[in-house]
Protein backbone atom coordinates (compact mmCIF):
# COMPACT_ATOMS: atom_id res chain seq x y z
CA UNK A 1 0.00 0.00 0.00
CA UNK A 2 1.38 3.12 -1.06
CA UNK A 3 0.70 6.33 1.52
CA UNK A 4 1.36 9.62 0.25
CA UNK A 5 1.11 13.31 2.45
CA UNK A 6 -0.24 15.95 0.15
CA UNK A 7 0.47 19.66 0.38
CA UNK A 8 -2.10 21.57 -1.82
CA UNK A 9 -2.40 25.04 -0.72
CA UNK A 10 -2.18 26.32 -4.59
CA UNK A 11 -6.09 24.73 -4.54
CA UNK A 12 -9.18 27.44 -3.33
CA UNK A 13 -9.75 24.79 -0.78
CA UNK A 14 -7.34 24.07 0.74
CA UNK A 15 -8.06 25.61 4.17
CA UNK A 16 -4.99 24.77 6.76
CA UNK A 17 -6.35 20.98 6.62
CA UNK A 18 -4.45 18.78 8.91
CA UNK A 19 -3.94 16.25 7.09
CA UNK A 20 -4.35 14.86 3.41
CA UNK A 21 -3.40 11.88 2.72
CA UNK A 22 -3.54 9.59 -1.23
CA UNK A 23 -4.24 6.15 -0.08
CA UNK A 24 -3.17 3.44 -3.34
CA UNK A 25 -3.01 -0.40 -3.22
CA UNK A 26 -2.17 -2.31 -6.55
CA UNK A 27 -3.41 -5.24 -5.06
CA UNK A 28 -6.92 -4.06 -4.24
CA UNK A 29 -7.26 -1.36 -7.33
CA UNK A 30 -8.15 1.27 -4.43
CA UNK A 31 -7.36 4.45 -5.32
CA UNK A 32 -8.80 6.78 -1.92
CA UNK A 33 -8.12 10.10 -0.37
CA UNK A 34 -8.69 10.97 3.41
CA UNK A 35 -8.80 14.82 4.23
CA UNK A 36 -8.75 15.50 7.85
CA UNK A 37 -9.89 19.14 7.71
CA UNK A 38 -10.03 19.60 12.41
CA UNK A 39 -9.96 17.73 15.06
CA UNK A 40 -10.43 20.37 18.43
CA UNK A 41 -13.43 18.76 18.91
CA UNK A 42 -12.85 15.28 18.87
CA UNK A 43 -11.39 13.13 16.05
CA UNK A 44 -12.39 13.84 12.74
CA UNK A 45 -15.67 11.85 11.29
CA UNK A 46 -17.43 11.69 8.38
CA UNK A 47 -18.68 9.96 4.97
CA UNK A 48 -16.63 7.89 2.18
CA UNK A 49 -17.74 8.19 -1.08
CA UNK A 50 -17.36 6.09 -4.43
CA UNK A 51 -17.23 8.39 -7.47
CA UNK A 52 -16.31 8.50 -10.55
CA UNK A 53 -14.55 11.01 -10.82
CA UNK A 54 -13.45 12.72 -13.77
CA UNK A 55 -9.69 13.37 -12.37
CA UNK A 56 -7.75 13.23 -9.72
CA UNK A 57 -7.58 16.89 -8.86
CA UNK A 58 -11.70 16.90 -9.07
CA UNK A 59 -11.89 14.24 -6.16
CA UNK A 60 -9.08 15.74 -4.07
CA UNK A 61 -11.50 19.43 -4.37
CA UNK A 62 -14.58 17.44 -3.55
CA UNK A 63 -13.31 15.81 -0.20
CA UNK A 64 -11.18 18.88 0.82
CA UNK A 65 -14.56 20.87 0.73
CA UNK A 66 -16.76 18.19 2.10
CA UNK A 67 -13.78 17.39 5.04
CA UNK A 68 -14.30 21.22 5.85
CA UNK A 69 -17.94 21.00 5.98
CA UNK A 70 -18.01 18.38 8.29
CA UNK A 71 -16.14 20.27 11.06
CA UNK A 72 -19.20 23.28 10.56
CA UNK A 73 -21.60 20.65 10.55
CA UNK A 74 -20.30 18.63 13.73
CA UNK A 75 -19.68 21.75 15.26
CA UNK A 76 -23.40 23.05 15.07
CA UNK A 77 -25.09 19.36 15.57
CA UNK A 78 -23.03 19.53 19.32
CA UNK A 79 -21.43 16.51 18.63
CA UNK A 80 -17.67 15.85 20.01
CA UNK A 81 -16.26 15.45 16.96
CA UNK A 82 -13.98 17.06 14.43
CA UNK A 83 -14.54 16.89 10.79
CA UNK A 84 -12.96 14.57 8.17
CA UNK A 85 -14.03 12.74 5.00
CA UNK A 86 -12.82 10.40 2.14
CA UNK A 87 -13.17 9.43 -1.37
CA UNK A 88 -12.75 6.31 -3.41
CA UNK A 89 -12.02 6.77 -6.88
CA UNK A 90 -14.19 4.35 -8.96
CA UNK A 91 -17.50 3.57 -10.02
CA UNK A 92 -19.69 2.82 -6.87
CA UNK A 93 -22.83 2.01 -8.47
CA UNK A 94 -20.89 -1.03 -10.61
CA UNK A 95 -18.33 -2.26 -8.53
CA UNK A 96 -19.28 -5.12 -6.61
CA UNK A 97 -18.65 -8.72 -4.97
CA UNK A 98 -15.20 -9.56 -3.83
CA UNK A 99 -13.17 -7.16 -5.98
CA UNK A 100 -15.83 -4.64 -3.97
CA UNK A 101 -14.60 -6.62 -0.36
CA UNK A 102 -11.04 -6.02 -1.37
CA UNK A 103 -11.24 -2.32 -2.13
CA UNK A 104 -13.30 -2.14 0.91
CA UNK A 105 -10.94 -4.38 3.44
CA UNK A 106 -7.78 -1.90 1.83
CA UNK A 107 -9.69 1.15 2.95
CA UNK A 108 -10.37 0.02 6.50
CA UNK A 109 -6.46 -0.65 6.40
CA UNK A 110 -6.02 3.10 4.75
CA UNK A 111 -8.12 4.20 7.95
CA UNK A 112 -6.48 1.64 10.56
CA UNK A 113 -2.79 3.41 9.29
CA UNK A 114 -4.65 6.72 10.83
CA UNK A 115 -4.77 6.44 14.17
CA UNK A 116 -8.27 7.19 14.92
CA UNK A 117 -7.52 10.30 13.49
CA UNK A 118 -10.69 10.03 11.43
CA UNK A 119 -13.83 8.07 11.73
CA UNK A 120 -15.29 6.66 8.53
CA UNK A 121 -18.86 6.66 7.79
CA UNK A 122 -20.80 5.28 4.41
CA UNK A 123 -21.97 8.30 1.76
CA UNK A 124 -22.94 8.39 -1.73
CA UNK A 125 -22.16 4.76 -3.29
CA UNK A 126 -20.90 3.48 0.32
CA UNK A 127 -23.37 1.14 2.65
CA UNK A 128 -23.57 -0.94 5.80
CA UNK A 129 -22.05 -3.39 4.56
CA UNK A 130 -18.69 -1.65 3.24
CA UNK A 131 -18.51 -0.43 6.92
CA UNK A 132 -18.80 -3.88 8.49
CA UNK A 133 -15.93 -5.38 5.88
CA UNK A 134 -14.01 -2.30 6.81
CA UNK A 135 -15.13 -3.00 10.73
CA UNK A 136 -13.22 -6.31 10.56
CA UNK A 137 -9.63 -4.24 10.30
CA UNK A 138 -10.55 -1.02 12.23
CA UNK A 139 -12.57 -0.23 15.23
CA UNK A 140 -12.72 3.69 13.07
CA UNK A 141 -15.73 3.19 11.53
CA UNK A 142 -19.48 3.87 12.18
CA UNK A 143 -22.93 3.21 10.35
CA UNK A 144 -22.34 -0.64 10.98
CA UNK A 145 -25.37 -3.61 10.09
CA UNK A 146 -26.89 -4.31 13.03
CA UNK A 147 -24.98 -7.52 13.75
CA UNK A 148 -22.28 -5.53 14.61
CA UNK A 149 -23.15 -2.29 16.70
CA UNK A 150 -23.50 -2.29 20.27
CA UNK A 151 -25.94 0.44 20.93
CA UNK A 152 -27.86 2.99 18.19
CA UNK A 153 -26.65 4.03 15.00
CA UNK A 154 -26.79 2.33 10.92
CA UNK A 155 -27.94 3.64 7.47
CA UNK A 156 -27.69 7.45 8.29
CA UNK A 157 -29.73 8.64 5.07
CA UNK A 158 -33.09 7.69 6.54
CA UNK A 159 -32.42 10.66 9.61
CA UNK A 160 -30.83 13.13 7.02
CA UNK A 161 -34.01 13.03 5.09
CA UNK A 162 -35.79 13.78 8.41
CA UNK A 163 -33.66 16.61 9.50
CA UNK A 164 -34.19 17.95 5.78
CA UNK A 165 -37.77 17.23 6.99
CA UNK A 166 -37.97 19.20 10.04
CA UNK A 167 -35.64 22.25 8.36
CA UNK A 168 -38.25 22.69 5.76
CA UNK A 169 -41.32 22.32 8.92
CA UNK A 170 -39.78 25.50 10.15
CA UNK A 171 -38.88 27.28 7.05
CA UNK A 172 -42.66 27.20 6.03
CA UNK A 173 -44.23 27.67 9.21
CA UNK A 174 -47.62 25.30 8.67
CA UNK A 175 -48.73 22.49 7.22
CA UNK A 176 -47.00 20.77 4.10
CA UNK A 177 -50.20 19.57 2.57
CA UNK A 178 -50.21 21.53 -1.10
CA UNK A 179 -46.32 22.47 -0.98
CA UNK A 180 -44.50 22.16 -4.08
CA UNK A 181 -40.89 20.67 -4.00
CA UNK A 182 -38.39 19.55 -7.03
CA UNK A 183 -36.19 17.27 -5.14
CA UNK A 184 -32.70 17.02 -7.04
CA UNK A 185 -31.19 13.44 -6.73
CA UNK A 186 -33.44 10.95 -5.58
CA UNK A 187 -30.83 8.14 -3.96
CA UNK A 188 -30.40 6.68 -1.03
CA UNK A 189 -31.47 10.55 1.50
CA UNK A 190 -33.61 11.92 -1.93
CA UNK A 191 -35.98 8.93 -2.21
CA UNK A 192 -36.65 8.63 1.74
CA UNK A 193 -36.82 12.66 1.59
CA UNK A 194 -40.37 12.07 -1.18
CA UNK A 195 -41.36 9.32 1.20
CA UNK A 196 -41.76 11.70 3.79
CA UNK A 197 -43.01 14.83 2.08
CA UNK A 198 -45.19 12.53 0.20
CA UNK A 199 -46.58 11.50 3.12
CA UNK A 200 -47.18 15.18 4.55
CA UNK A 201 -49.29 16.47 1.52
CA UNK A 202 -46.29 17.44 -0.36
CA UNK A 203 -46.49 16.95 -4.11
CA UNK A 204 -43.11 16.30 -5.69
CA UNK A 205 -40.80 17.05 -8.58
CA UNK A 206 -37.67 14.78 -9.06
CA UNK A 207 -34.42 14.21 -11.09
CA UNK A 208 -31.61 12.20 -10.95
CA UNK A 209 -29.10 11.26 -13.42
CA UNK A 210 -30.31 7.35 -13.28
CA UNK A 211 -33.52 7.06 -14.55
CA UNK A 212 -34.35 4.30 -12.57
CA UNK A 213 -34.21 6.33 -9.26
CA UNK A 214 -37.27 8.70 -10.66
CA UNK A 215 -38.98 6.32 -12.02
CA UNK A 216 -39.28 4.91 -8.32
CA UNK A 217 -40.64 7.71 -6.95
CA UNK A 218 -43.20 8.64 -9.93
CA UNK A 219 -44.62 5.04 -8.84
CA UNK A 220 -44.51 5.56 -5.68
CA UNK A 221 -45.39 8.91 -5.24
CA UNK A 222 -46.89 10.54 -7.86
CA UNK A 223 -43.80 12.39 -8.31
CA UNK A 224 -43.48 14.54 -12.23
CA UNK A 225 -40.20 13.68 -13.51
CA UNK A 226 -38.07 16.58 -15.00
CA UNK A 227 -35.14 16.54 -17.09
CA UNK A 228 -32.03 17.15 -15.22
CA UNK A 229 -31.37 20.41 -16.36
CA UNK A 230 -34.62 21.64 -15.90
CA UNK A 231 -35.21 20.94 -12.40
CA UNK A 232 -34.01 24.65 -11.16
CA UNK A 233 -36.98 25.81 -13.67
CA UNK A 234 -39.59 23.77 -12.17
CA UNK A 235 -42.84 25.89 -11.17
CA UNK A 236 -42.02 24.68 -7.14
CA UNK A 237 -42.09 26.29 -3.77
CA UNK A 238 -39.04 24.63 -2.60
CA UNK A 239 -35.98 23.28 -4.27
CA UNK A 240 -33.91 20.07 -2.55
CA UNK A 241 -30.94 19.61 -3.96
CA UNK A 242 -30.00 15.64 -3.03
CA UNK A 243 -27.69 15.24 -5.04
CA UNK A 244 -23.71 16.59 -6.01
CA UNK A 245 -22.42 20.24 -4.29
CA UNK A 246 -21.92 23.01 -5.85
CA UNK A 247 -25.15 23.41 -8.24
CA UNK A 248 -26.29 26.83 -6.40
CA UNK A 249 -24.31 29.18 -9.34
CA UNK A 250 -24.09 31.53 -11.84
CA UNK A 251 -26.40 29.24 -14.38
CA UNK A 252 -28.75 28.24 -11.86
CA UNK A 253 -29.79 30.57 -9.62
CA UNK A 254 -31.58 33.27 -11.88
CA UNK A 255 -33.66 30.40 -13.43
CA UNK A 256 -34.90 29.23 -10.02
CA UNK A 257 -38.54 29.48 -9.13
CA UNK A 258 -38.57 28.35 -6.00
CA UNK A 259 -38.58 31.17 -2.92
CA UNK A 260 -36.48 28.45 -0.76
CA UNK A 261 -33.77 26.22 -0.97
CA UNK A 262 -33.54 23.51 1.43
CA UNK A 263 -31.76 20.15 0.81
CA UNK A 264 -29.48 17.15 1.75
CA UNK A 265 -26.35 17.96 -0.71
CA UNK A 266 -23.17 19.07 1.05
CA UNK A 267 -21.38 22.22 -0.49
CA UNK A 268 -24.66 22.98 -2.35
CA UNK A 269 -23.24 26.75 -3.17
CA UNK A 270 -20.33 27.33 -6.09
CA UNK A 271 -18.77 29.78 -4.63
CA UNK A 272 -19.52 32.10 -0.80
CA UNK A 273 -21.22 35.01 -3.25
CA UNK A 274 -23.84 32.73 -4.15
CA UNK A 275 -25.11 33.35 -0.81
CA UNK A 276 -25.62 36.73 -1.51
CA UNK A 277 -26.86 36.10 -4.81
CA UNK A 278 -29.88 33.33 -3.44
CA UNK A 279 -30.50 36.83 -0.88
CA UNK A 280 -31.22 39.38 -3.81
CA UNK A 281 -33.42 37.06 -5.03
CA UNK A 282 -35.00 36.69 -2.07
CA UNK A 283 -34.94 33.09 -1.72
CA UNK A 284 -34.55 31.75 1.76
CA UNK A 285 -31.30 29.40 1.94
CA UNK A 286 -31.15 26.73 4.36
CA UNK A 287 -27.16 26.29 4.92
CA UNK A 288 -26.32 22.82 3.88
CA UNK A 289 -24.59 21.50 6.59
CA UNK A 290 -27.14 22.52 9.34
CA UNK A 291 -29.84 21.04 7.88
CA UNK A 292 -28.24 18.39 6.55
CA UNK A 293 -26.65 16.94 9.46
CA UNK A 294 -29.14 13.90 10.60
CA UNK A 295 -27.06 11.45 9.38
CA UNK A 296 -23.88 12.63 11.19
CA UNK A 297 -25.43 12.97 14.53
CA UNK A 298 -26.80 9.82 13.97
CA UNK A 299 -23.74 8.10 13.22
CA UNK A 300 -21.61 9.99 15.32
CA UNK A 301 -23.55 9.07 18.09
CA UNK A 302 -23.25 5.48 17.43
CA UNK A 303 -19.77 5.80 17.31
CA UNK A 304 -19.64 8.10 21.11
CA UNK A 305 -21.60 5.26 22.27
CA UNK A 306 -25.17 6.32 22.96
CA UNK A 307 -28.00 3.71 23.84
CA UNK A 308 -31.29 5.90 23.69
CA UNK A 309 -32.58 5.95 20.49
CA UNK A 310 -35.03 8.42 21.30
CA UNK A 311 -32.74 11.14 22.69
CA UNK A 312 -30.60 10.76 19.07
CA UNK A 313 -33.68 11.09 17.08
CA UNK A 314 -35.20 14.00 19.37
CA UNK A 315 -31.71 15.43 18.84
CA UNK A 316 -32.03 15.24 14.99
CA UNK A 317 -35.69 16.63 15.36
CA UNK A 318 -33.79 19.58 16.89
CA UNK A 319 -32.12 20.67 13.25
CA UNK A 320 -35.21 22.74 12.75
CA UNK A 321 -34.25 24.70 15.30
CA UNK A 322 -30.77 25.01 14.89
CA UNK A 323 -32.14 26.55 11.41
CA UNK A 324 -34.25 28.81 13.27
CA UNK A 325 -31.48 29.78 15.22
CA UNK A 326 -29.19 30.39 12.58
CA UNK A 327 -31.98 32.45 10.42
CA UNK A 328 -32.44 34.63 13.42
CA UNK A 329 -28.83 35.77 13.69
CA UNK A 330 -28.81 36.43 10.07
CA UNK A 331 -31.74 38.50 9.79
CA UNK A 332 -30.21 40.38 13.41
CA UNK A 333 -27.33 40.76 11.77
CA UNK A 334 -27.96 41.85 8.36
CA UNK A 335 -26.04 38.72 6.87
CA UNK A 336 -26.73 35.90 4.56
CA UNK A 337 -27.81 32.76 6.39
CA UNK A 338 -24.68 30.43 4.92
CA UNK A 339 -22.53 33.19 6.75
CA UNK A 340 -24.56 33.76 10.42
CA UNK A 341 -24.05 29.65 10.16
CA UNK A 342 -20.55 29.57 9.29
CA UNK A 343 -19.99 32.75 12.17
CA UNK A 344 -21.75 30.22 14.85
CA UNK A 345 -19.86 27.27 13.83
CA UNK A 346 -16.61 28.89 13.97
CA UNK A 347 -17.57 30.25 17.13
CA UNK A 348 -18.23 26.69 18.51
CA UNK A 349 -14.70 24.84 16.95
CA UNK A 350 -12.48 27.47 17.99
CA UNK A 351 -13.41 27.98 21.46
CA UNK A 352 -11.85 24.86 22.53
Amino acid sequence: MKIQRLQRPDLPDWDHHENVTHIQDADSGLDAIIAVHHTRLGPSLGGCRFHAYPSFDAALTDVLRLSRGMTYKNAMANLALGGGKAVIIGDGRTIGGAAREKIMRAMGQAVQMMNGQYVIAEDMHTNETDMGIMHGVTPFVCGLPADQRKNVGGNPSPMTARGILRSIEIAVGGPLTGLKVAVQGTGSVGYVLCQLLHKAGAELWVSDMHRDATVRCRDDFGAVIVPVNDIYAAPVDIFSPCAMGAILNDETIPVLKAKMVIGAANNQLAAAHHADALAARGILYGPDYIVNAGGVIFVGCEYLGATDEAAVVAQVDHIGKTLCEVLNFANDNSITSAAAADELAQARFSAK
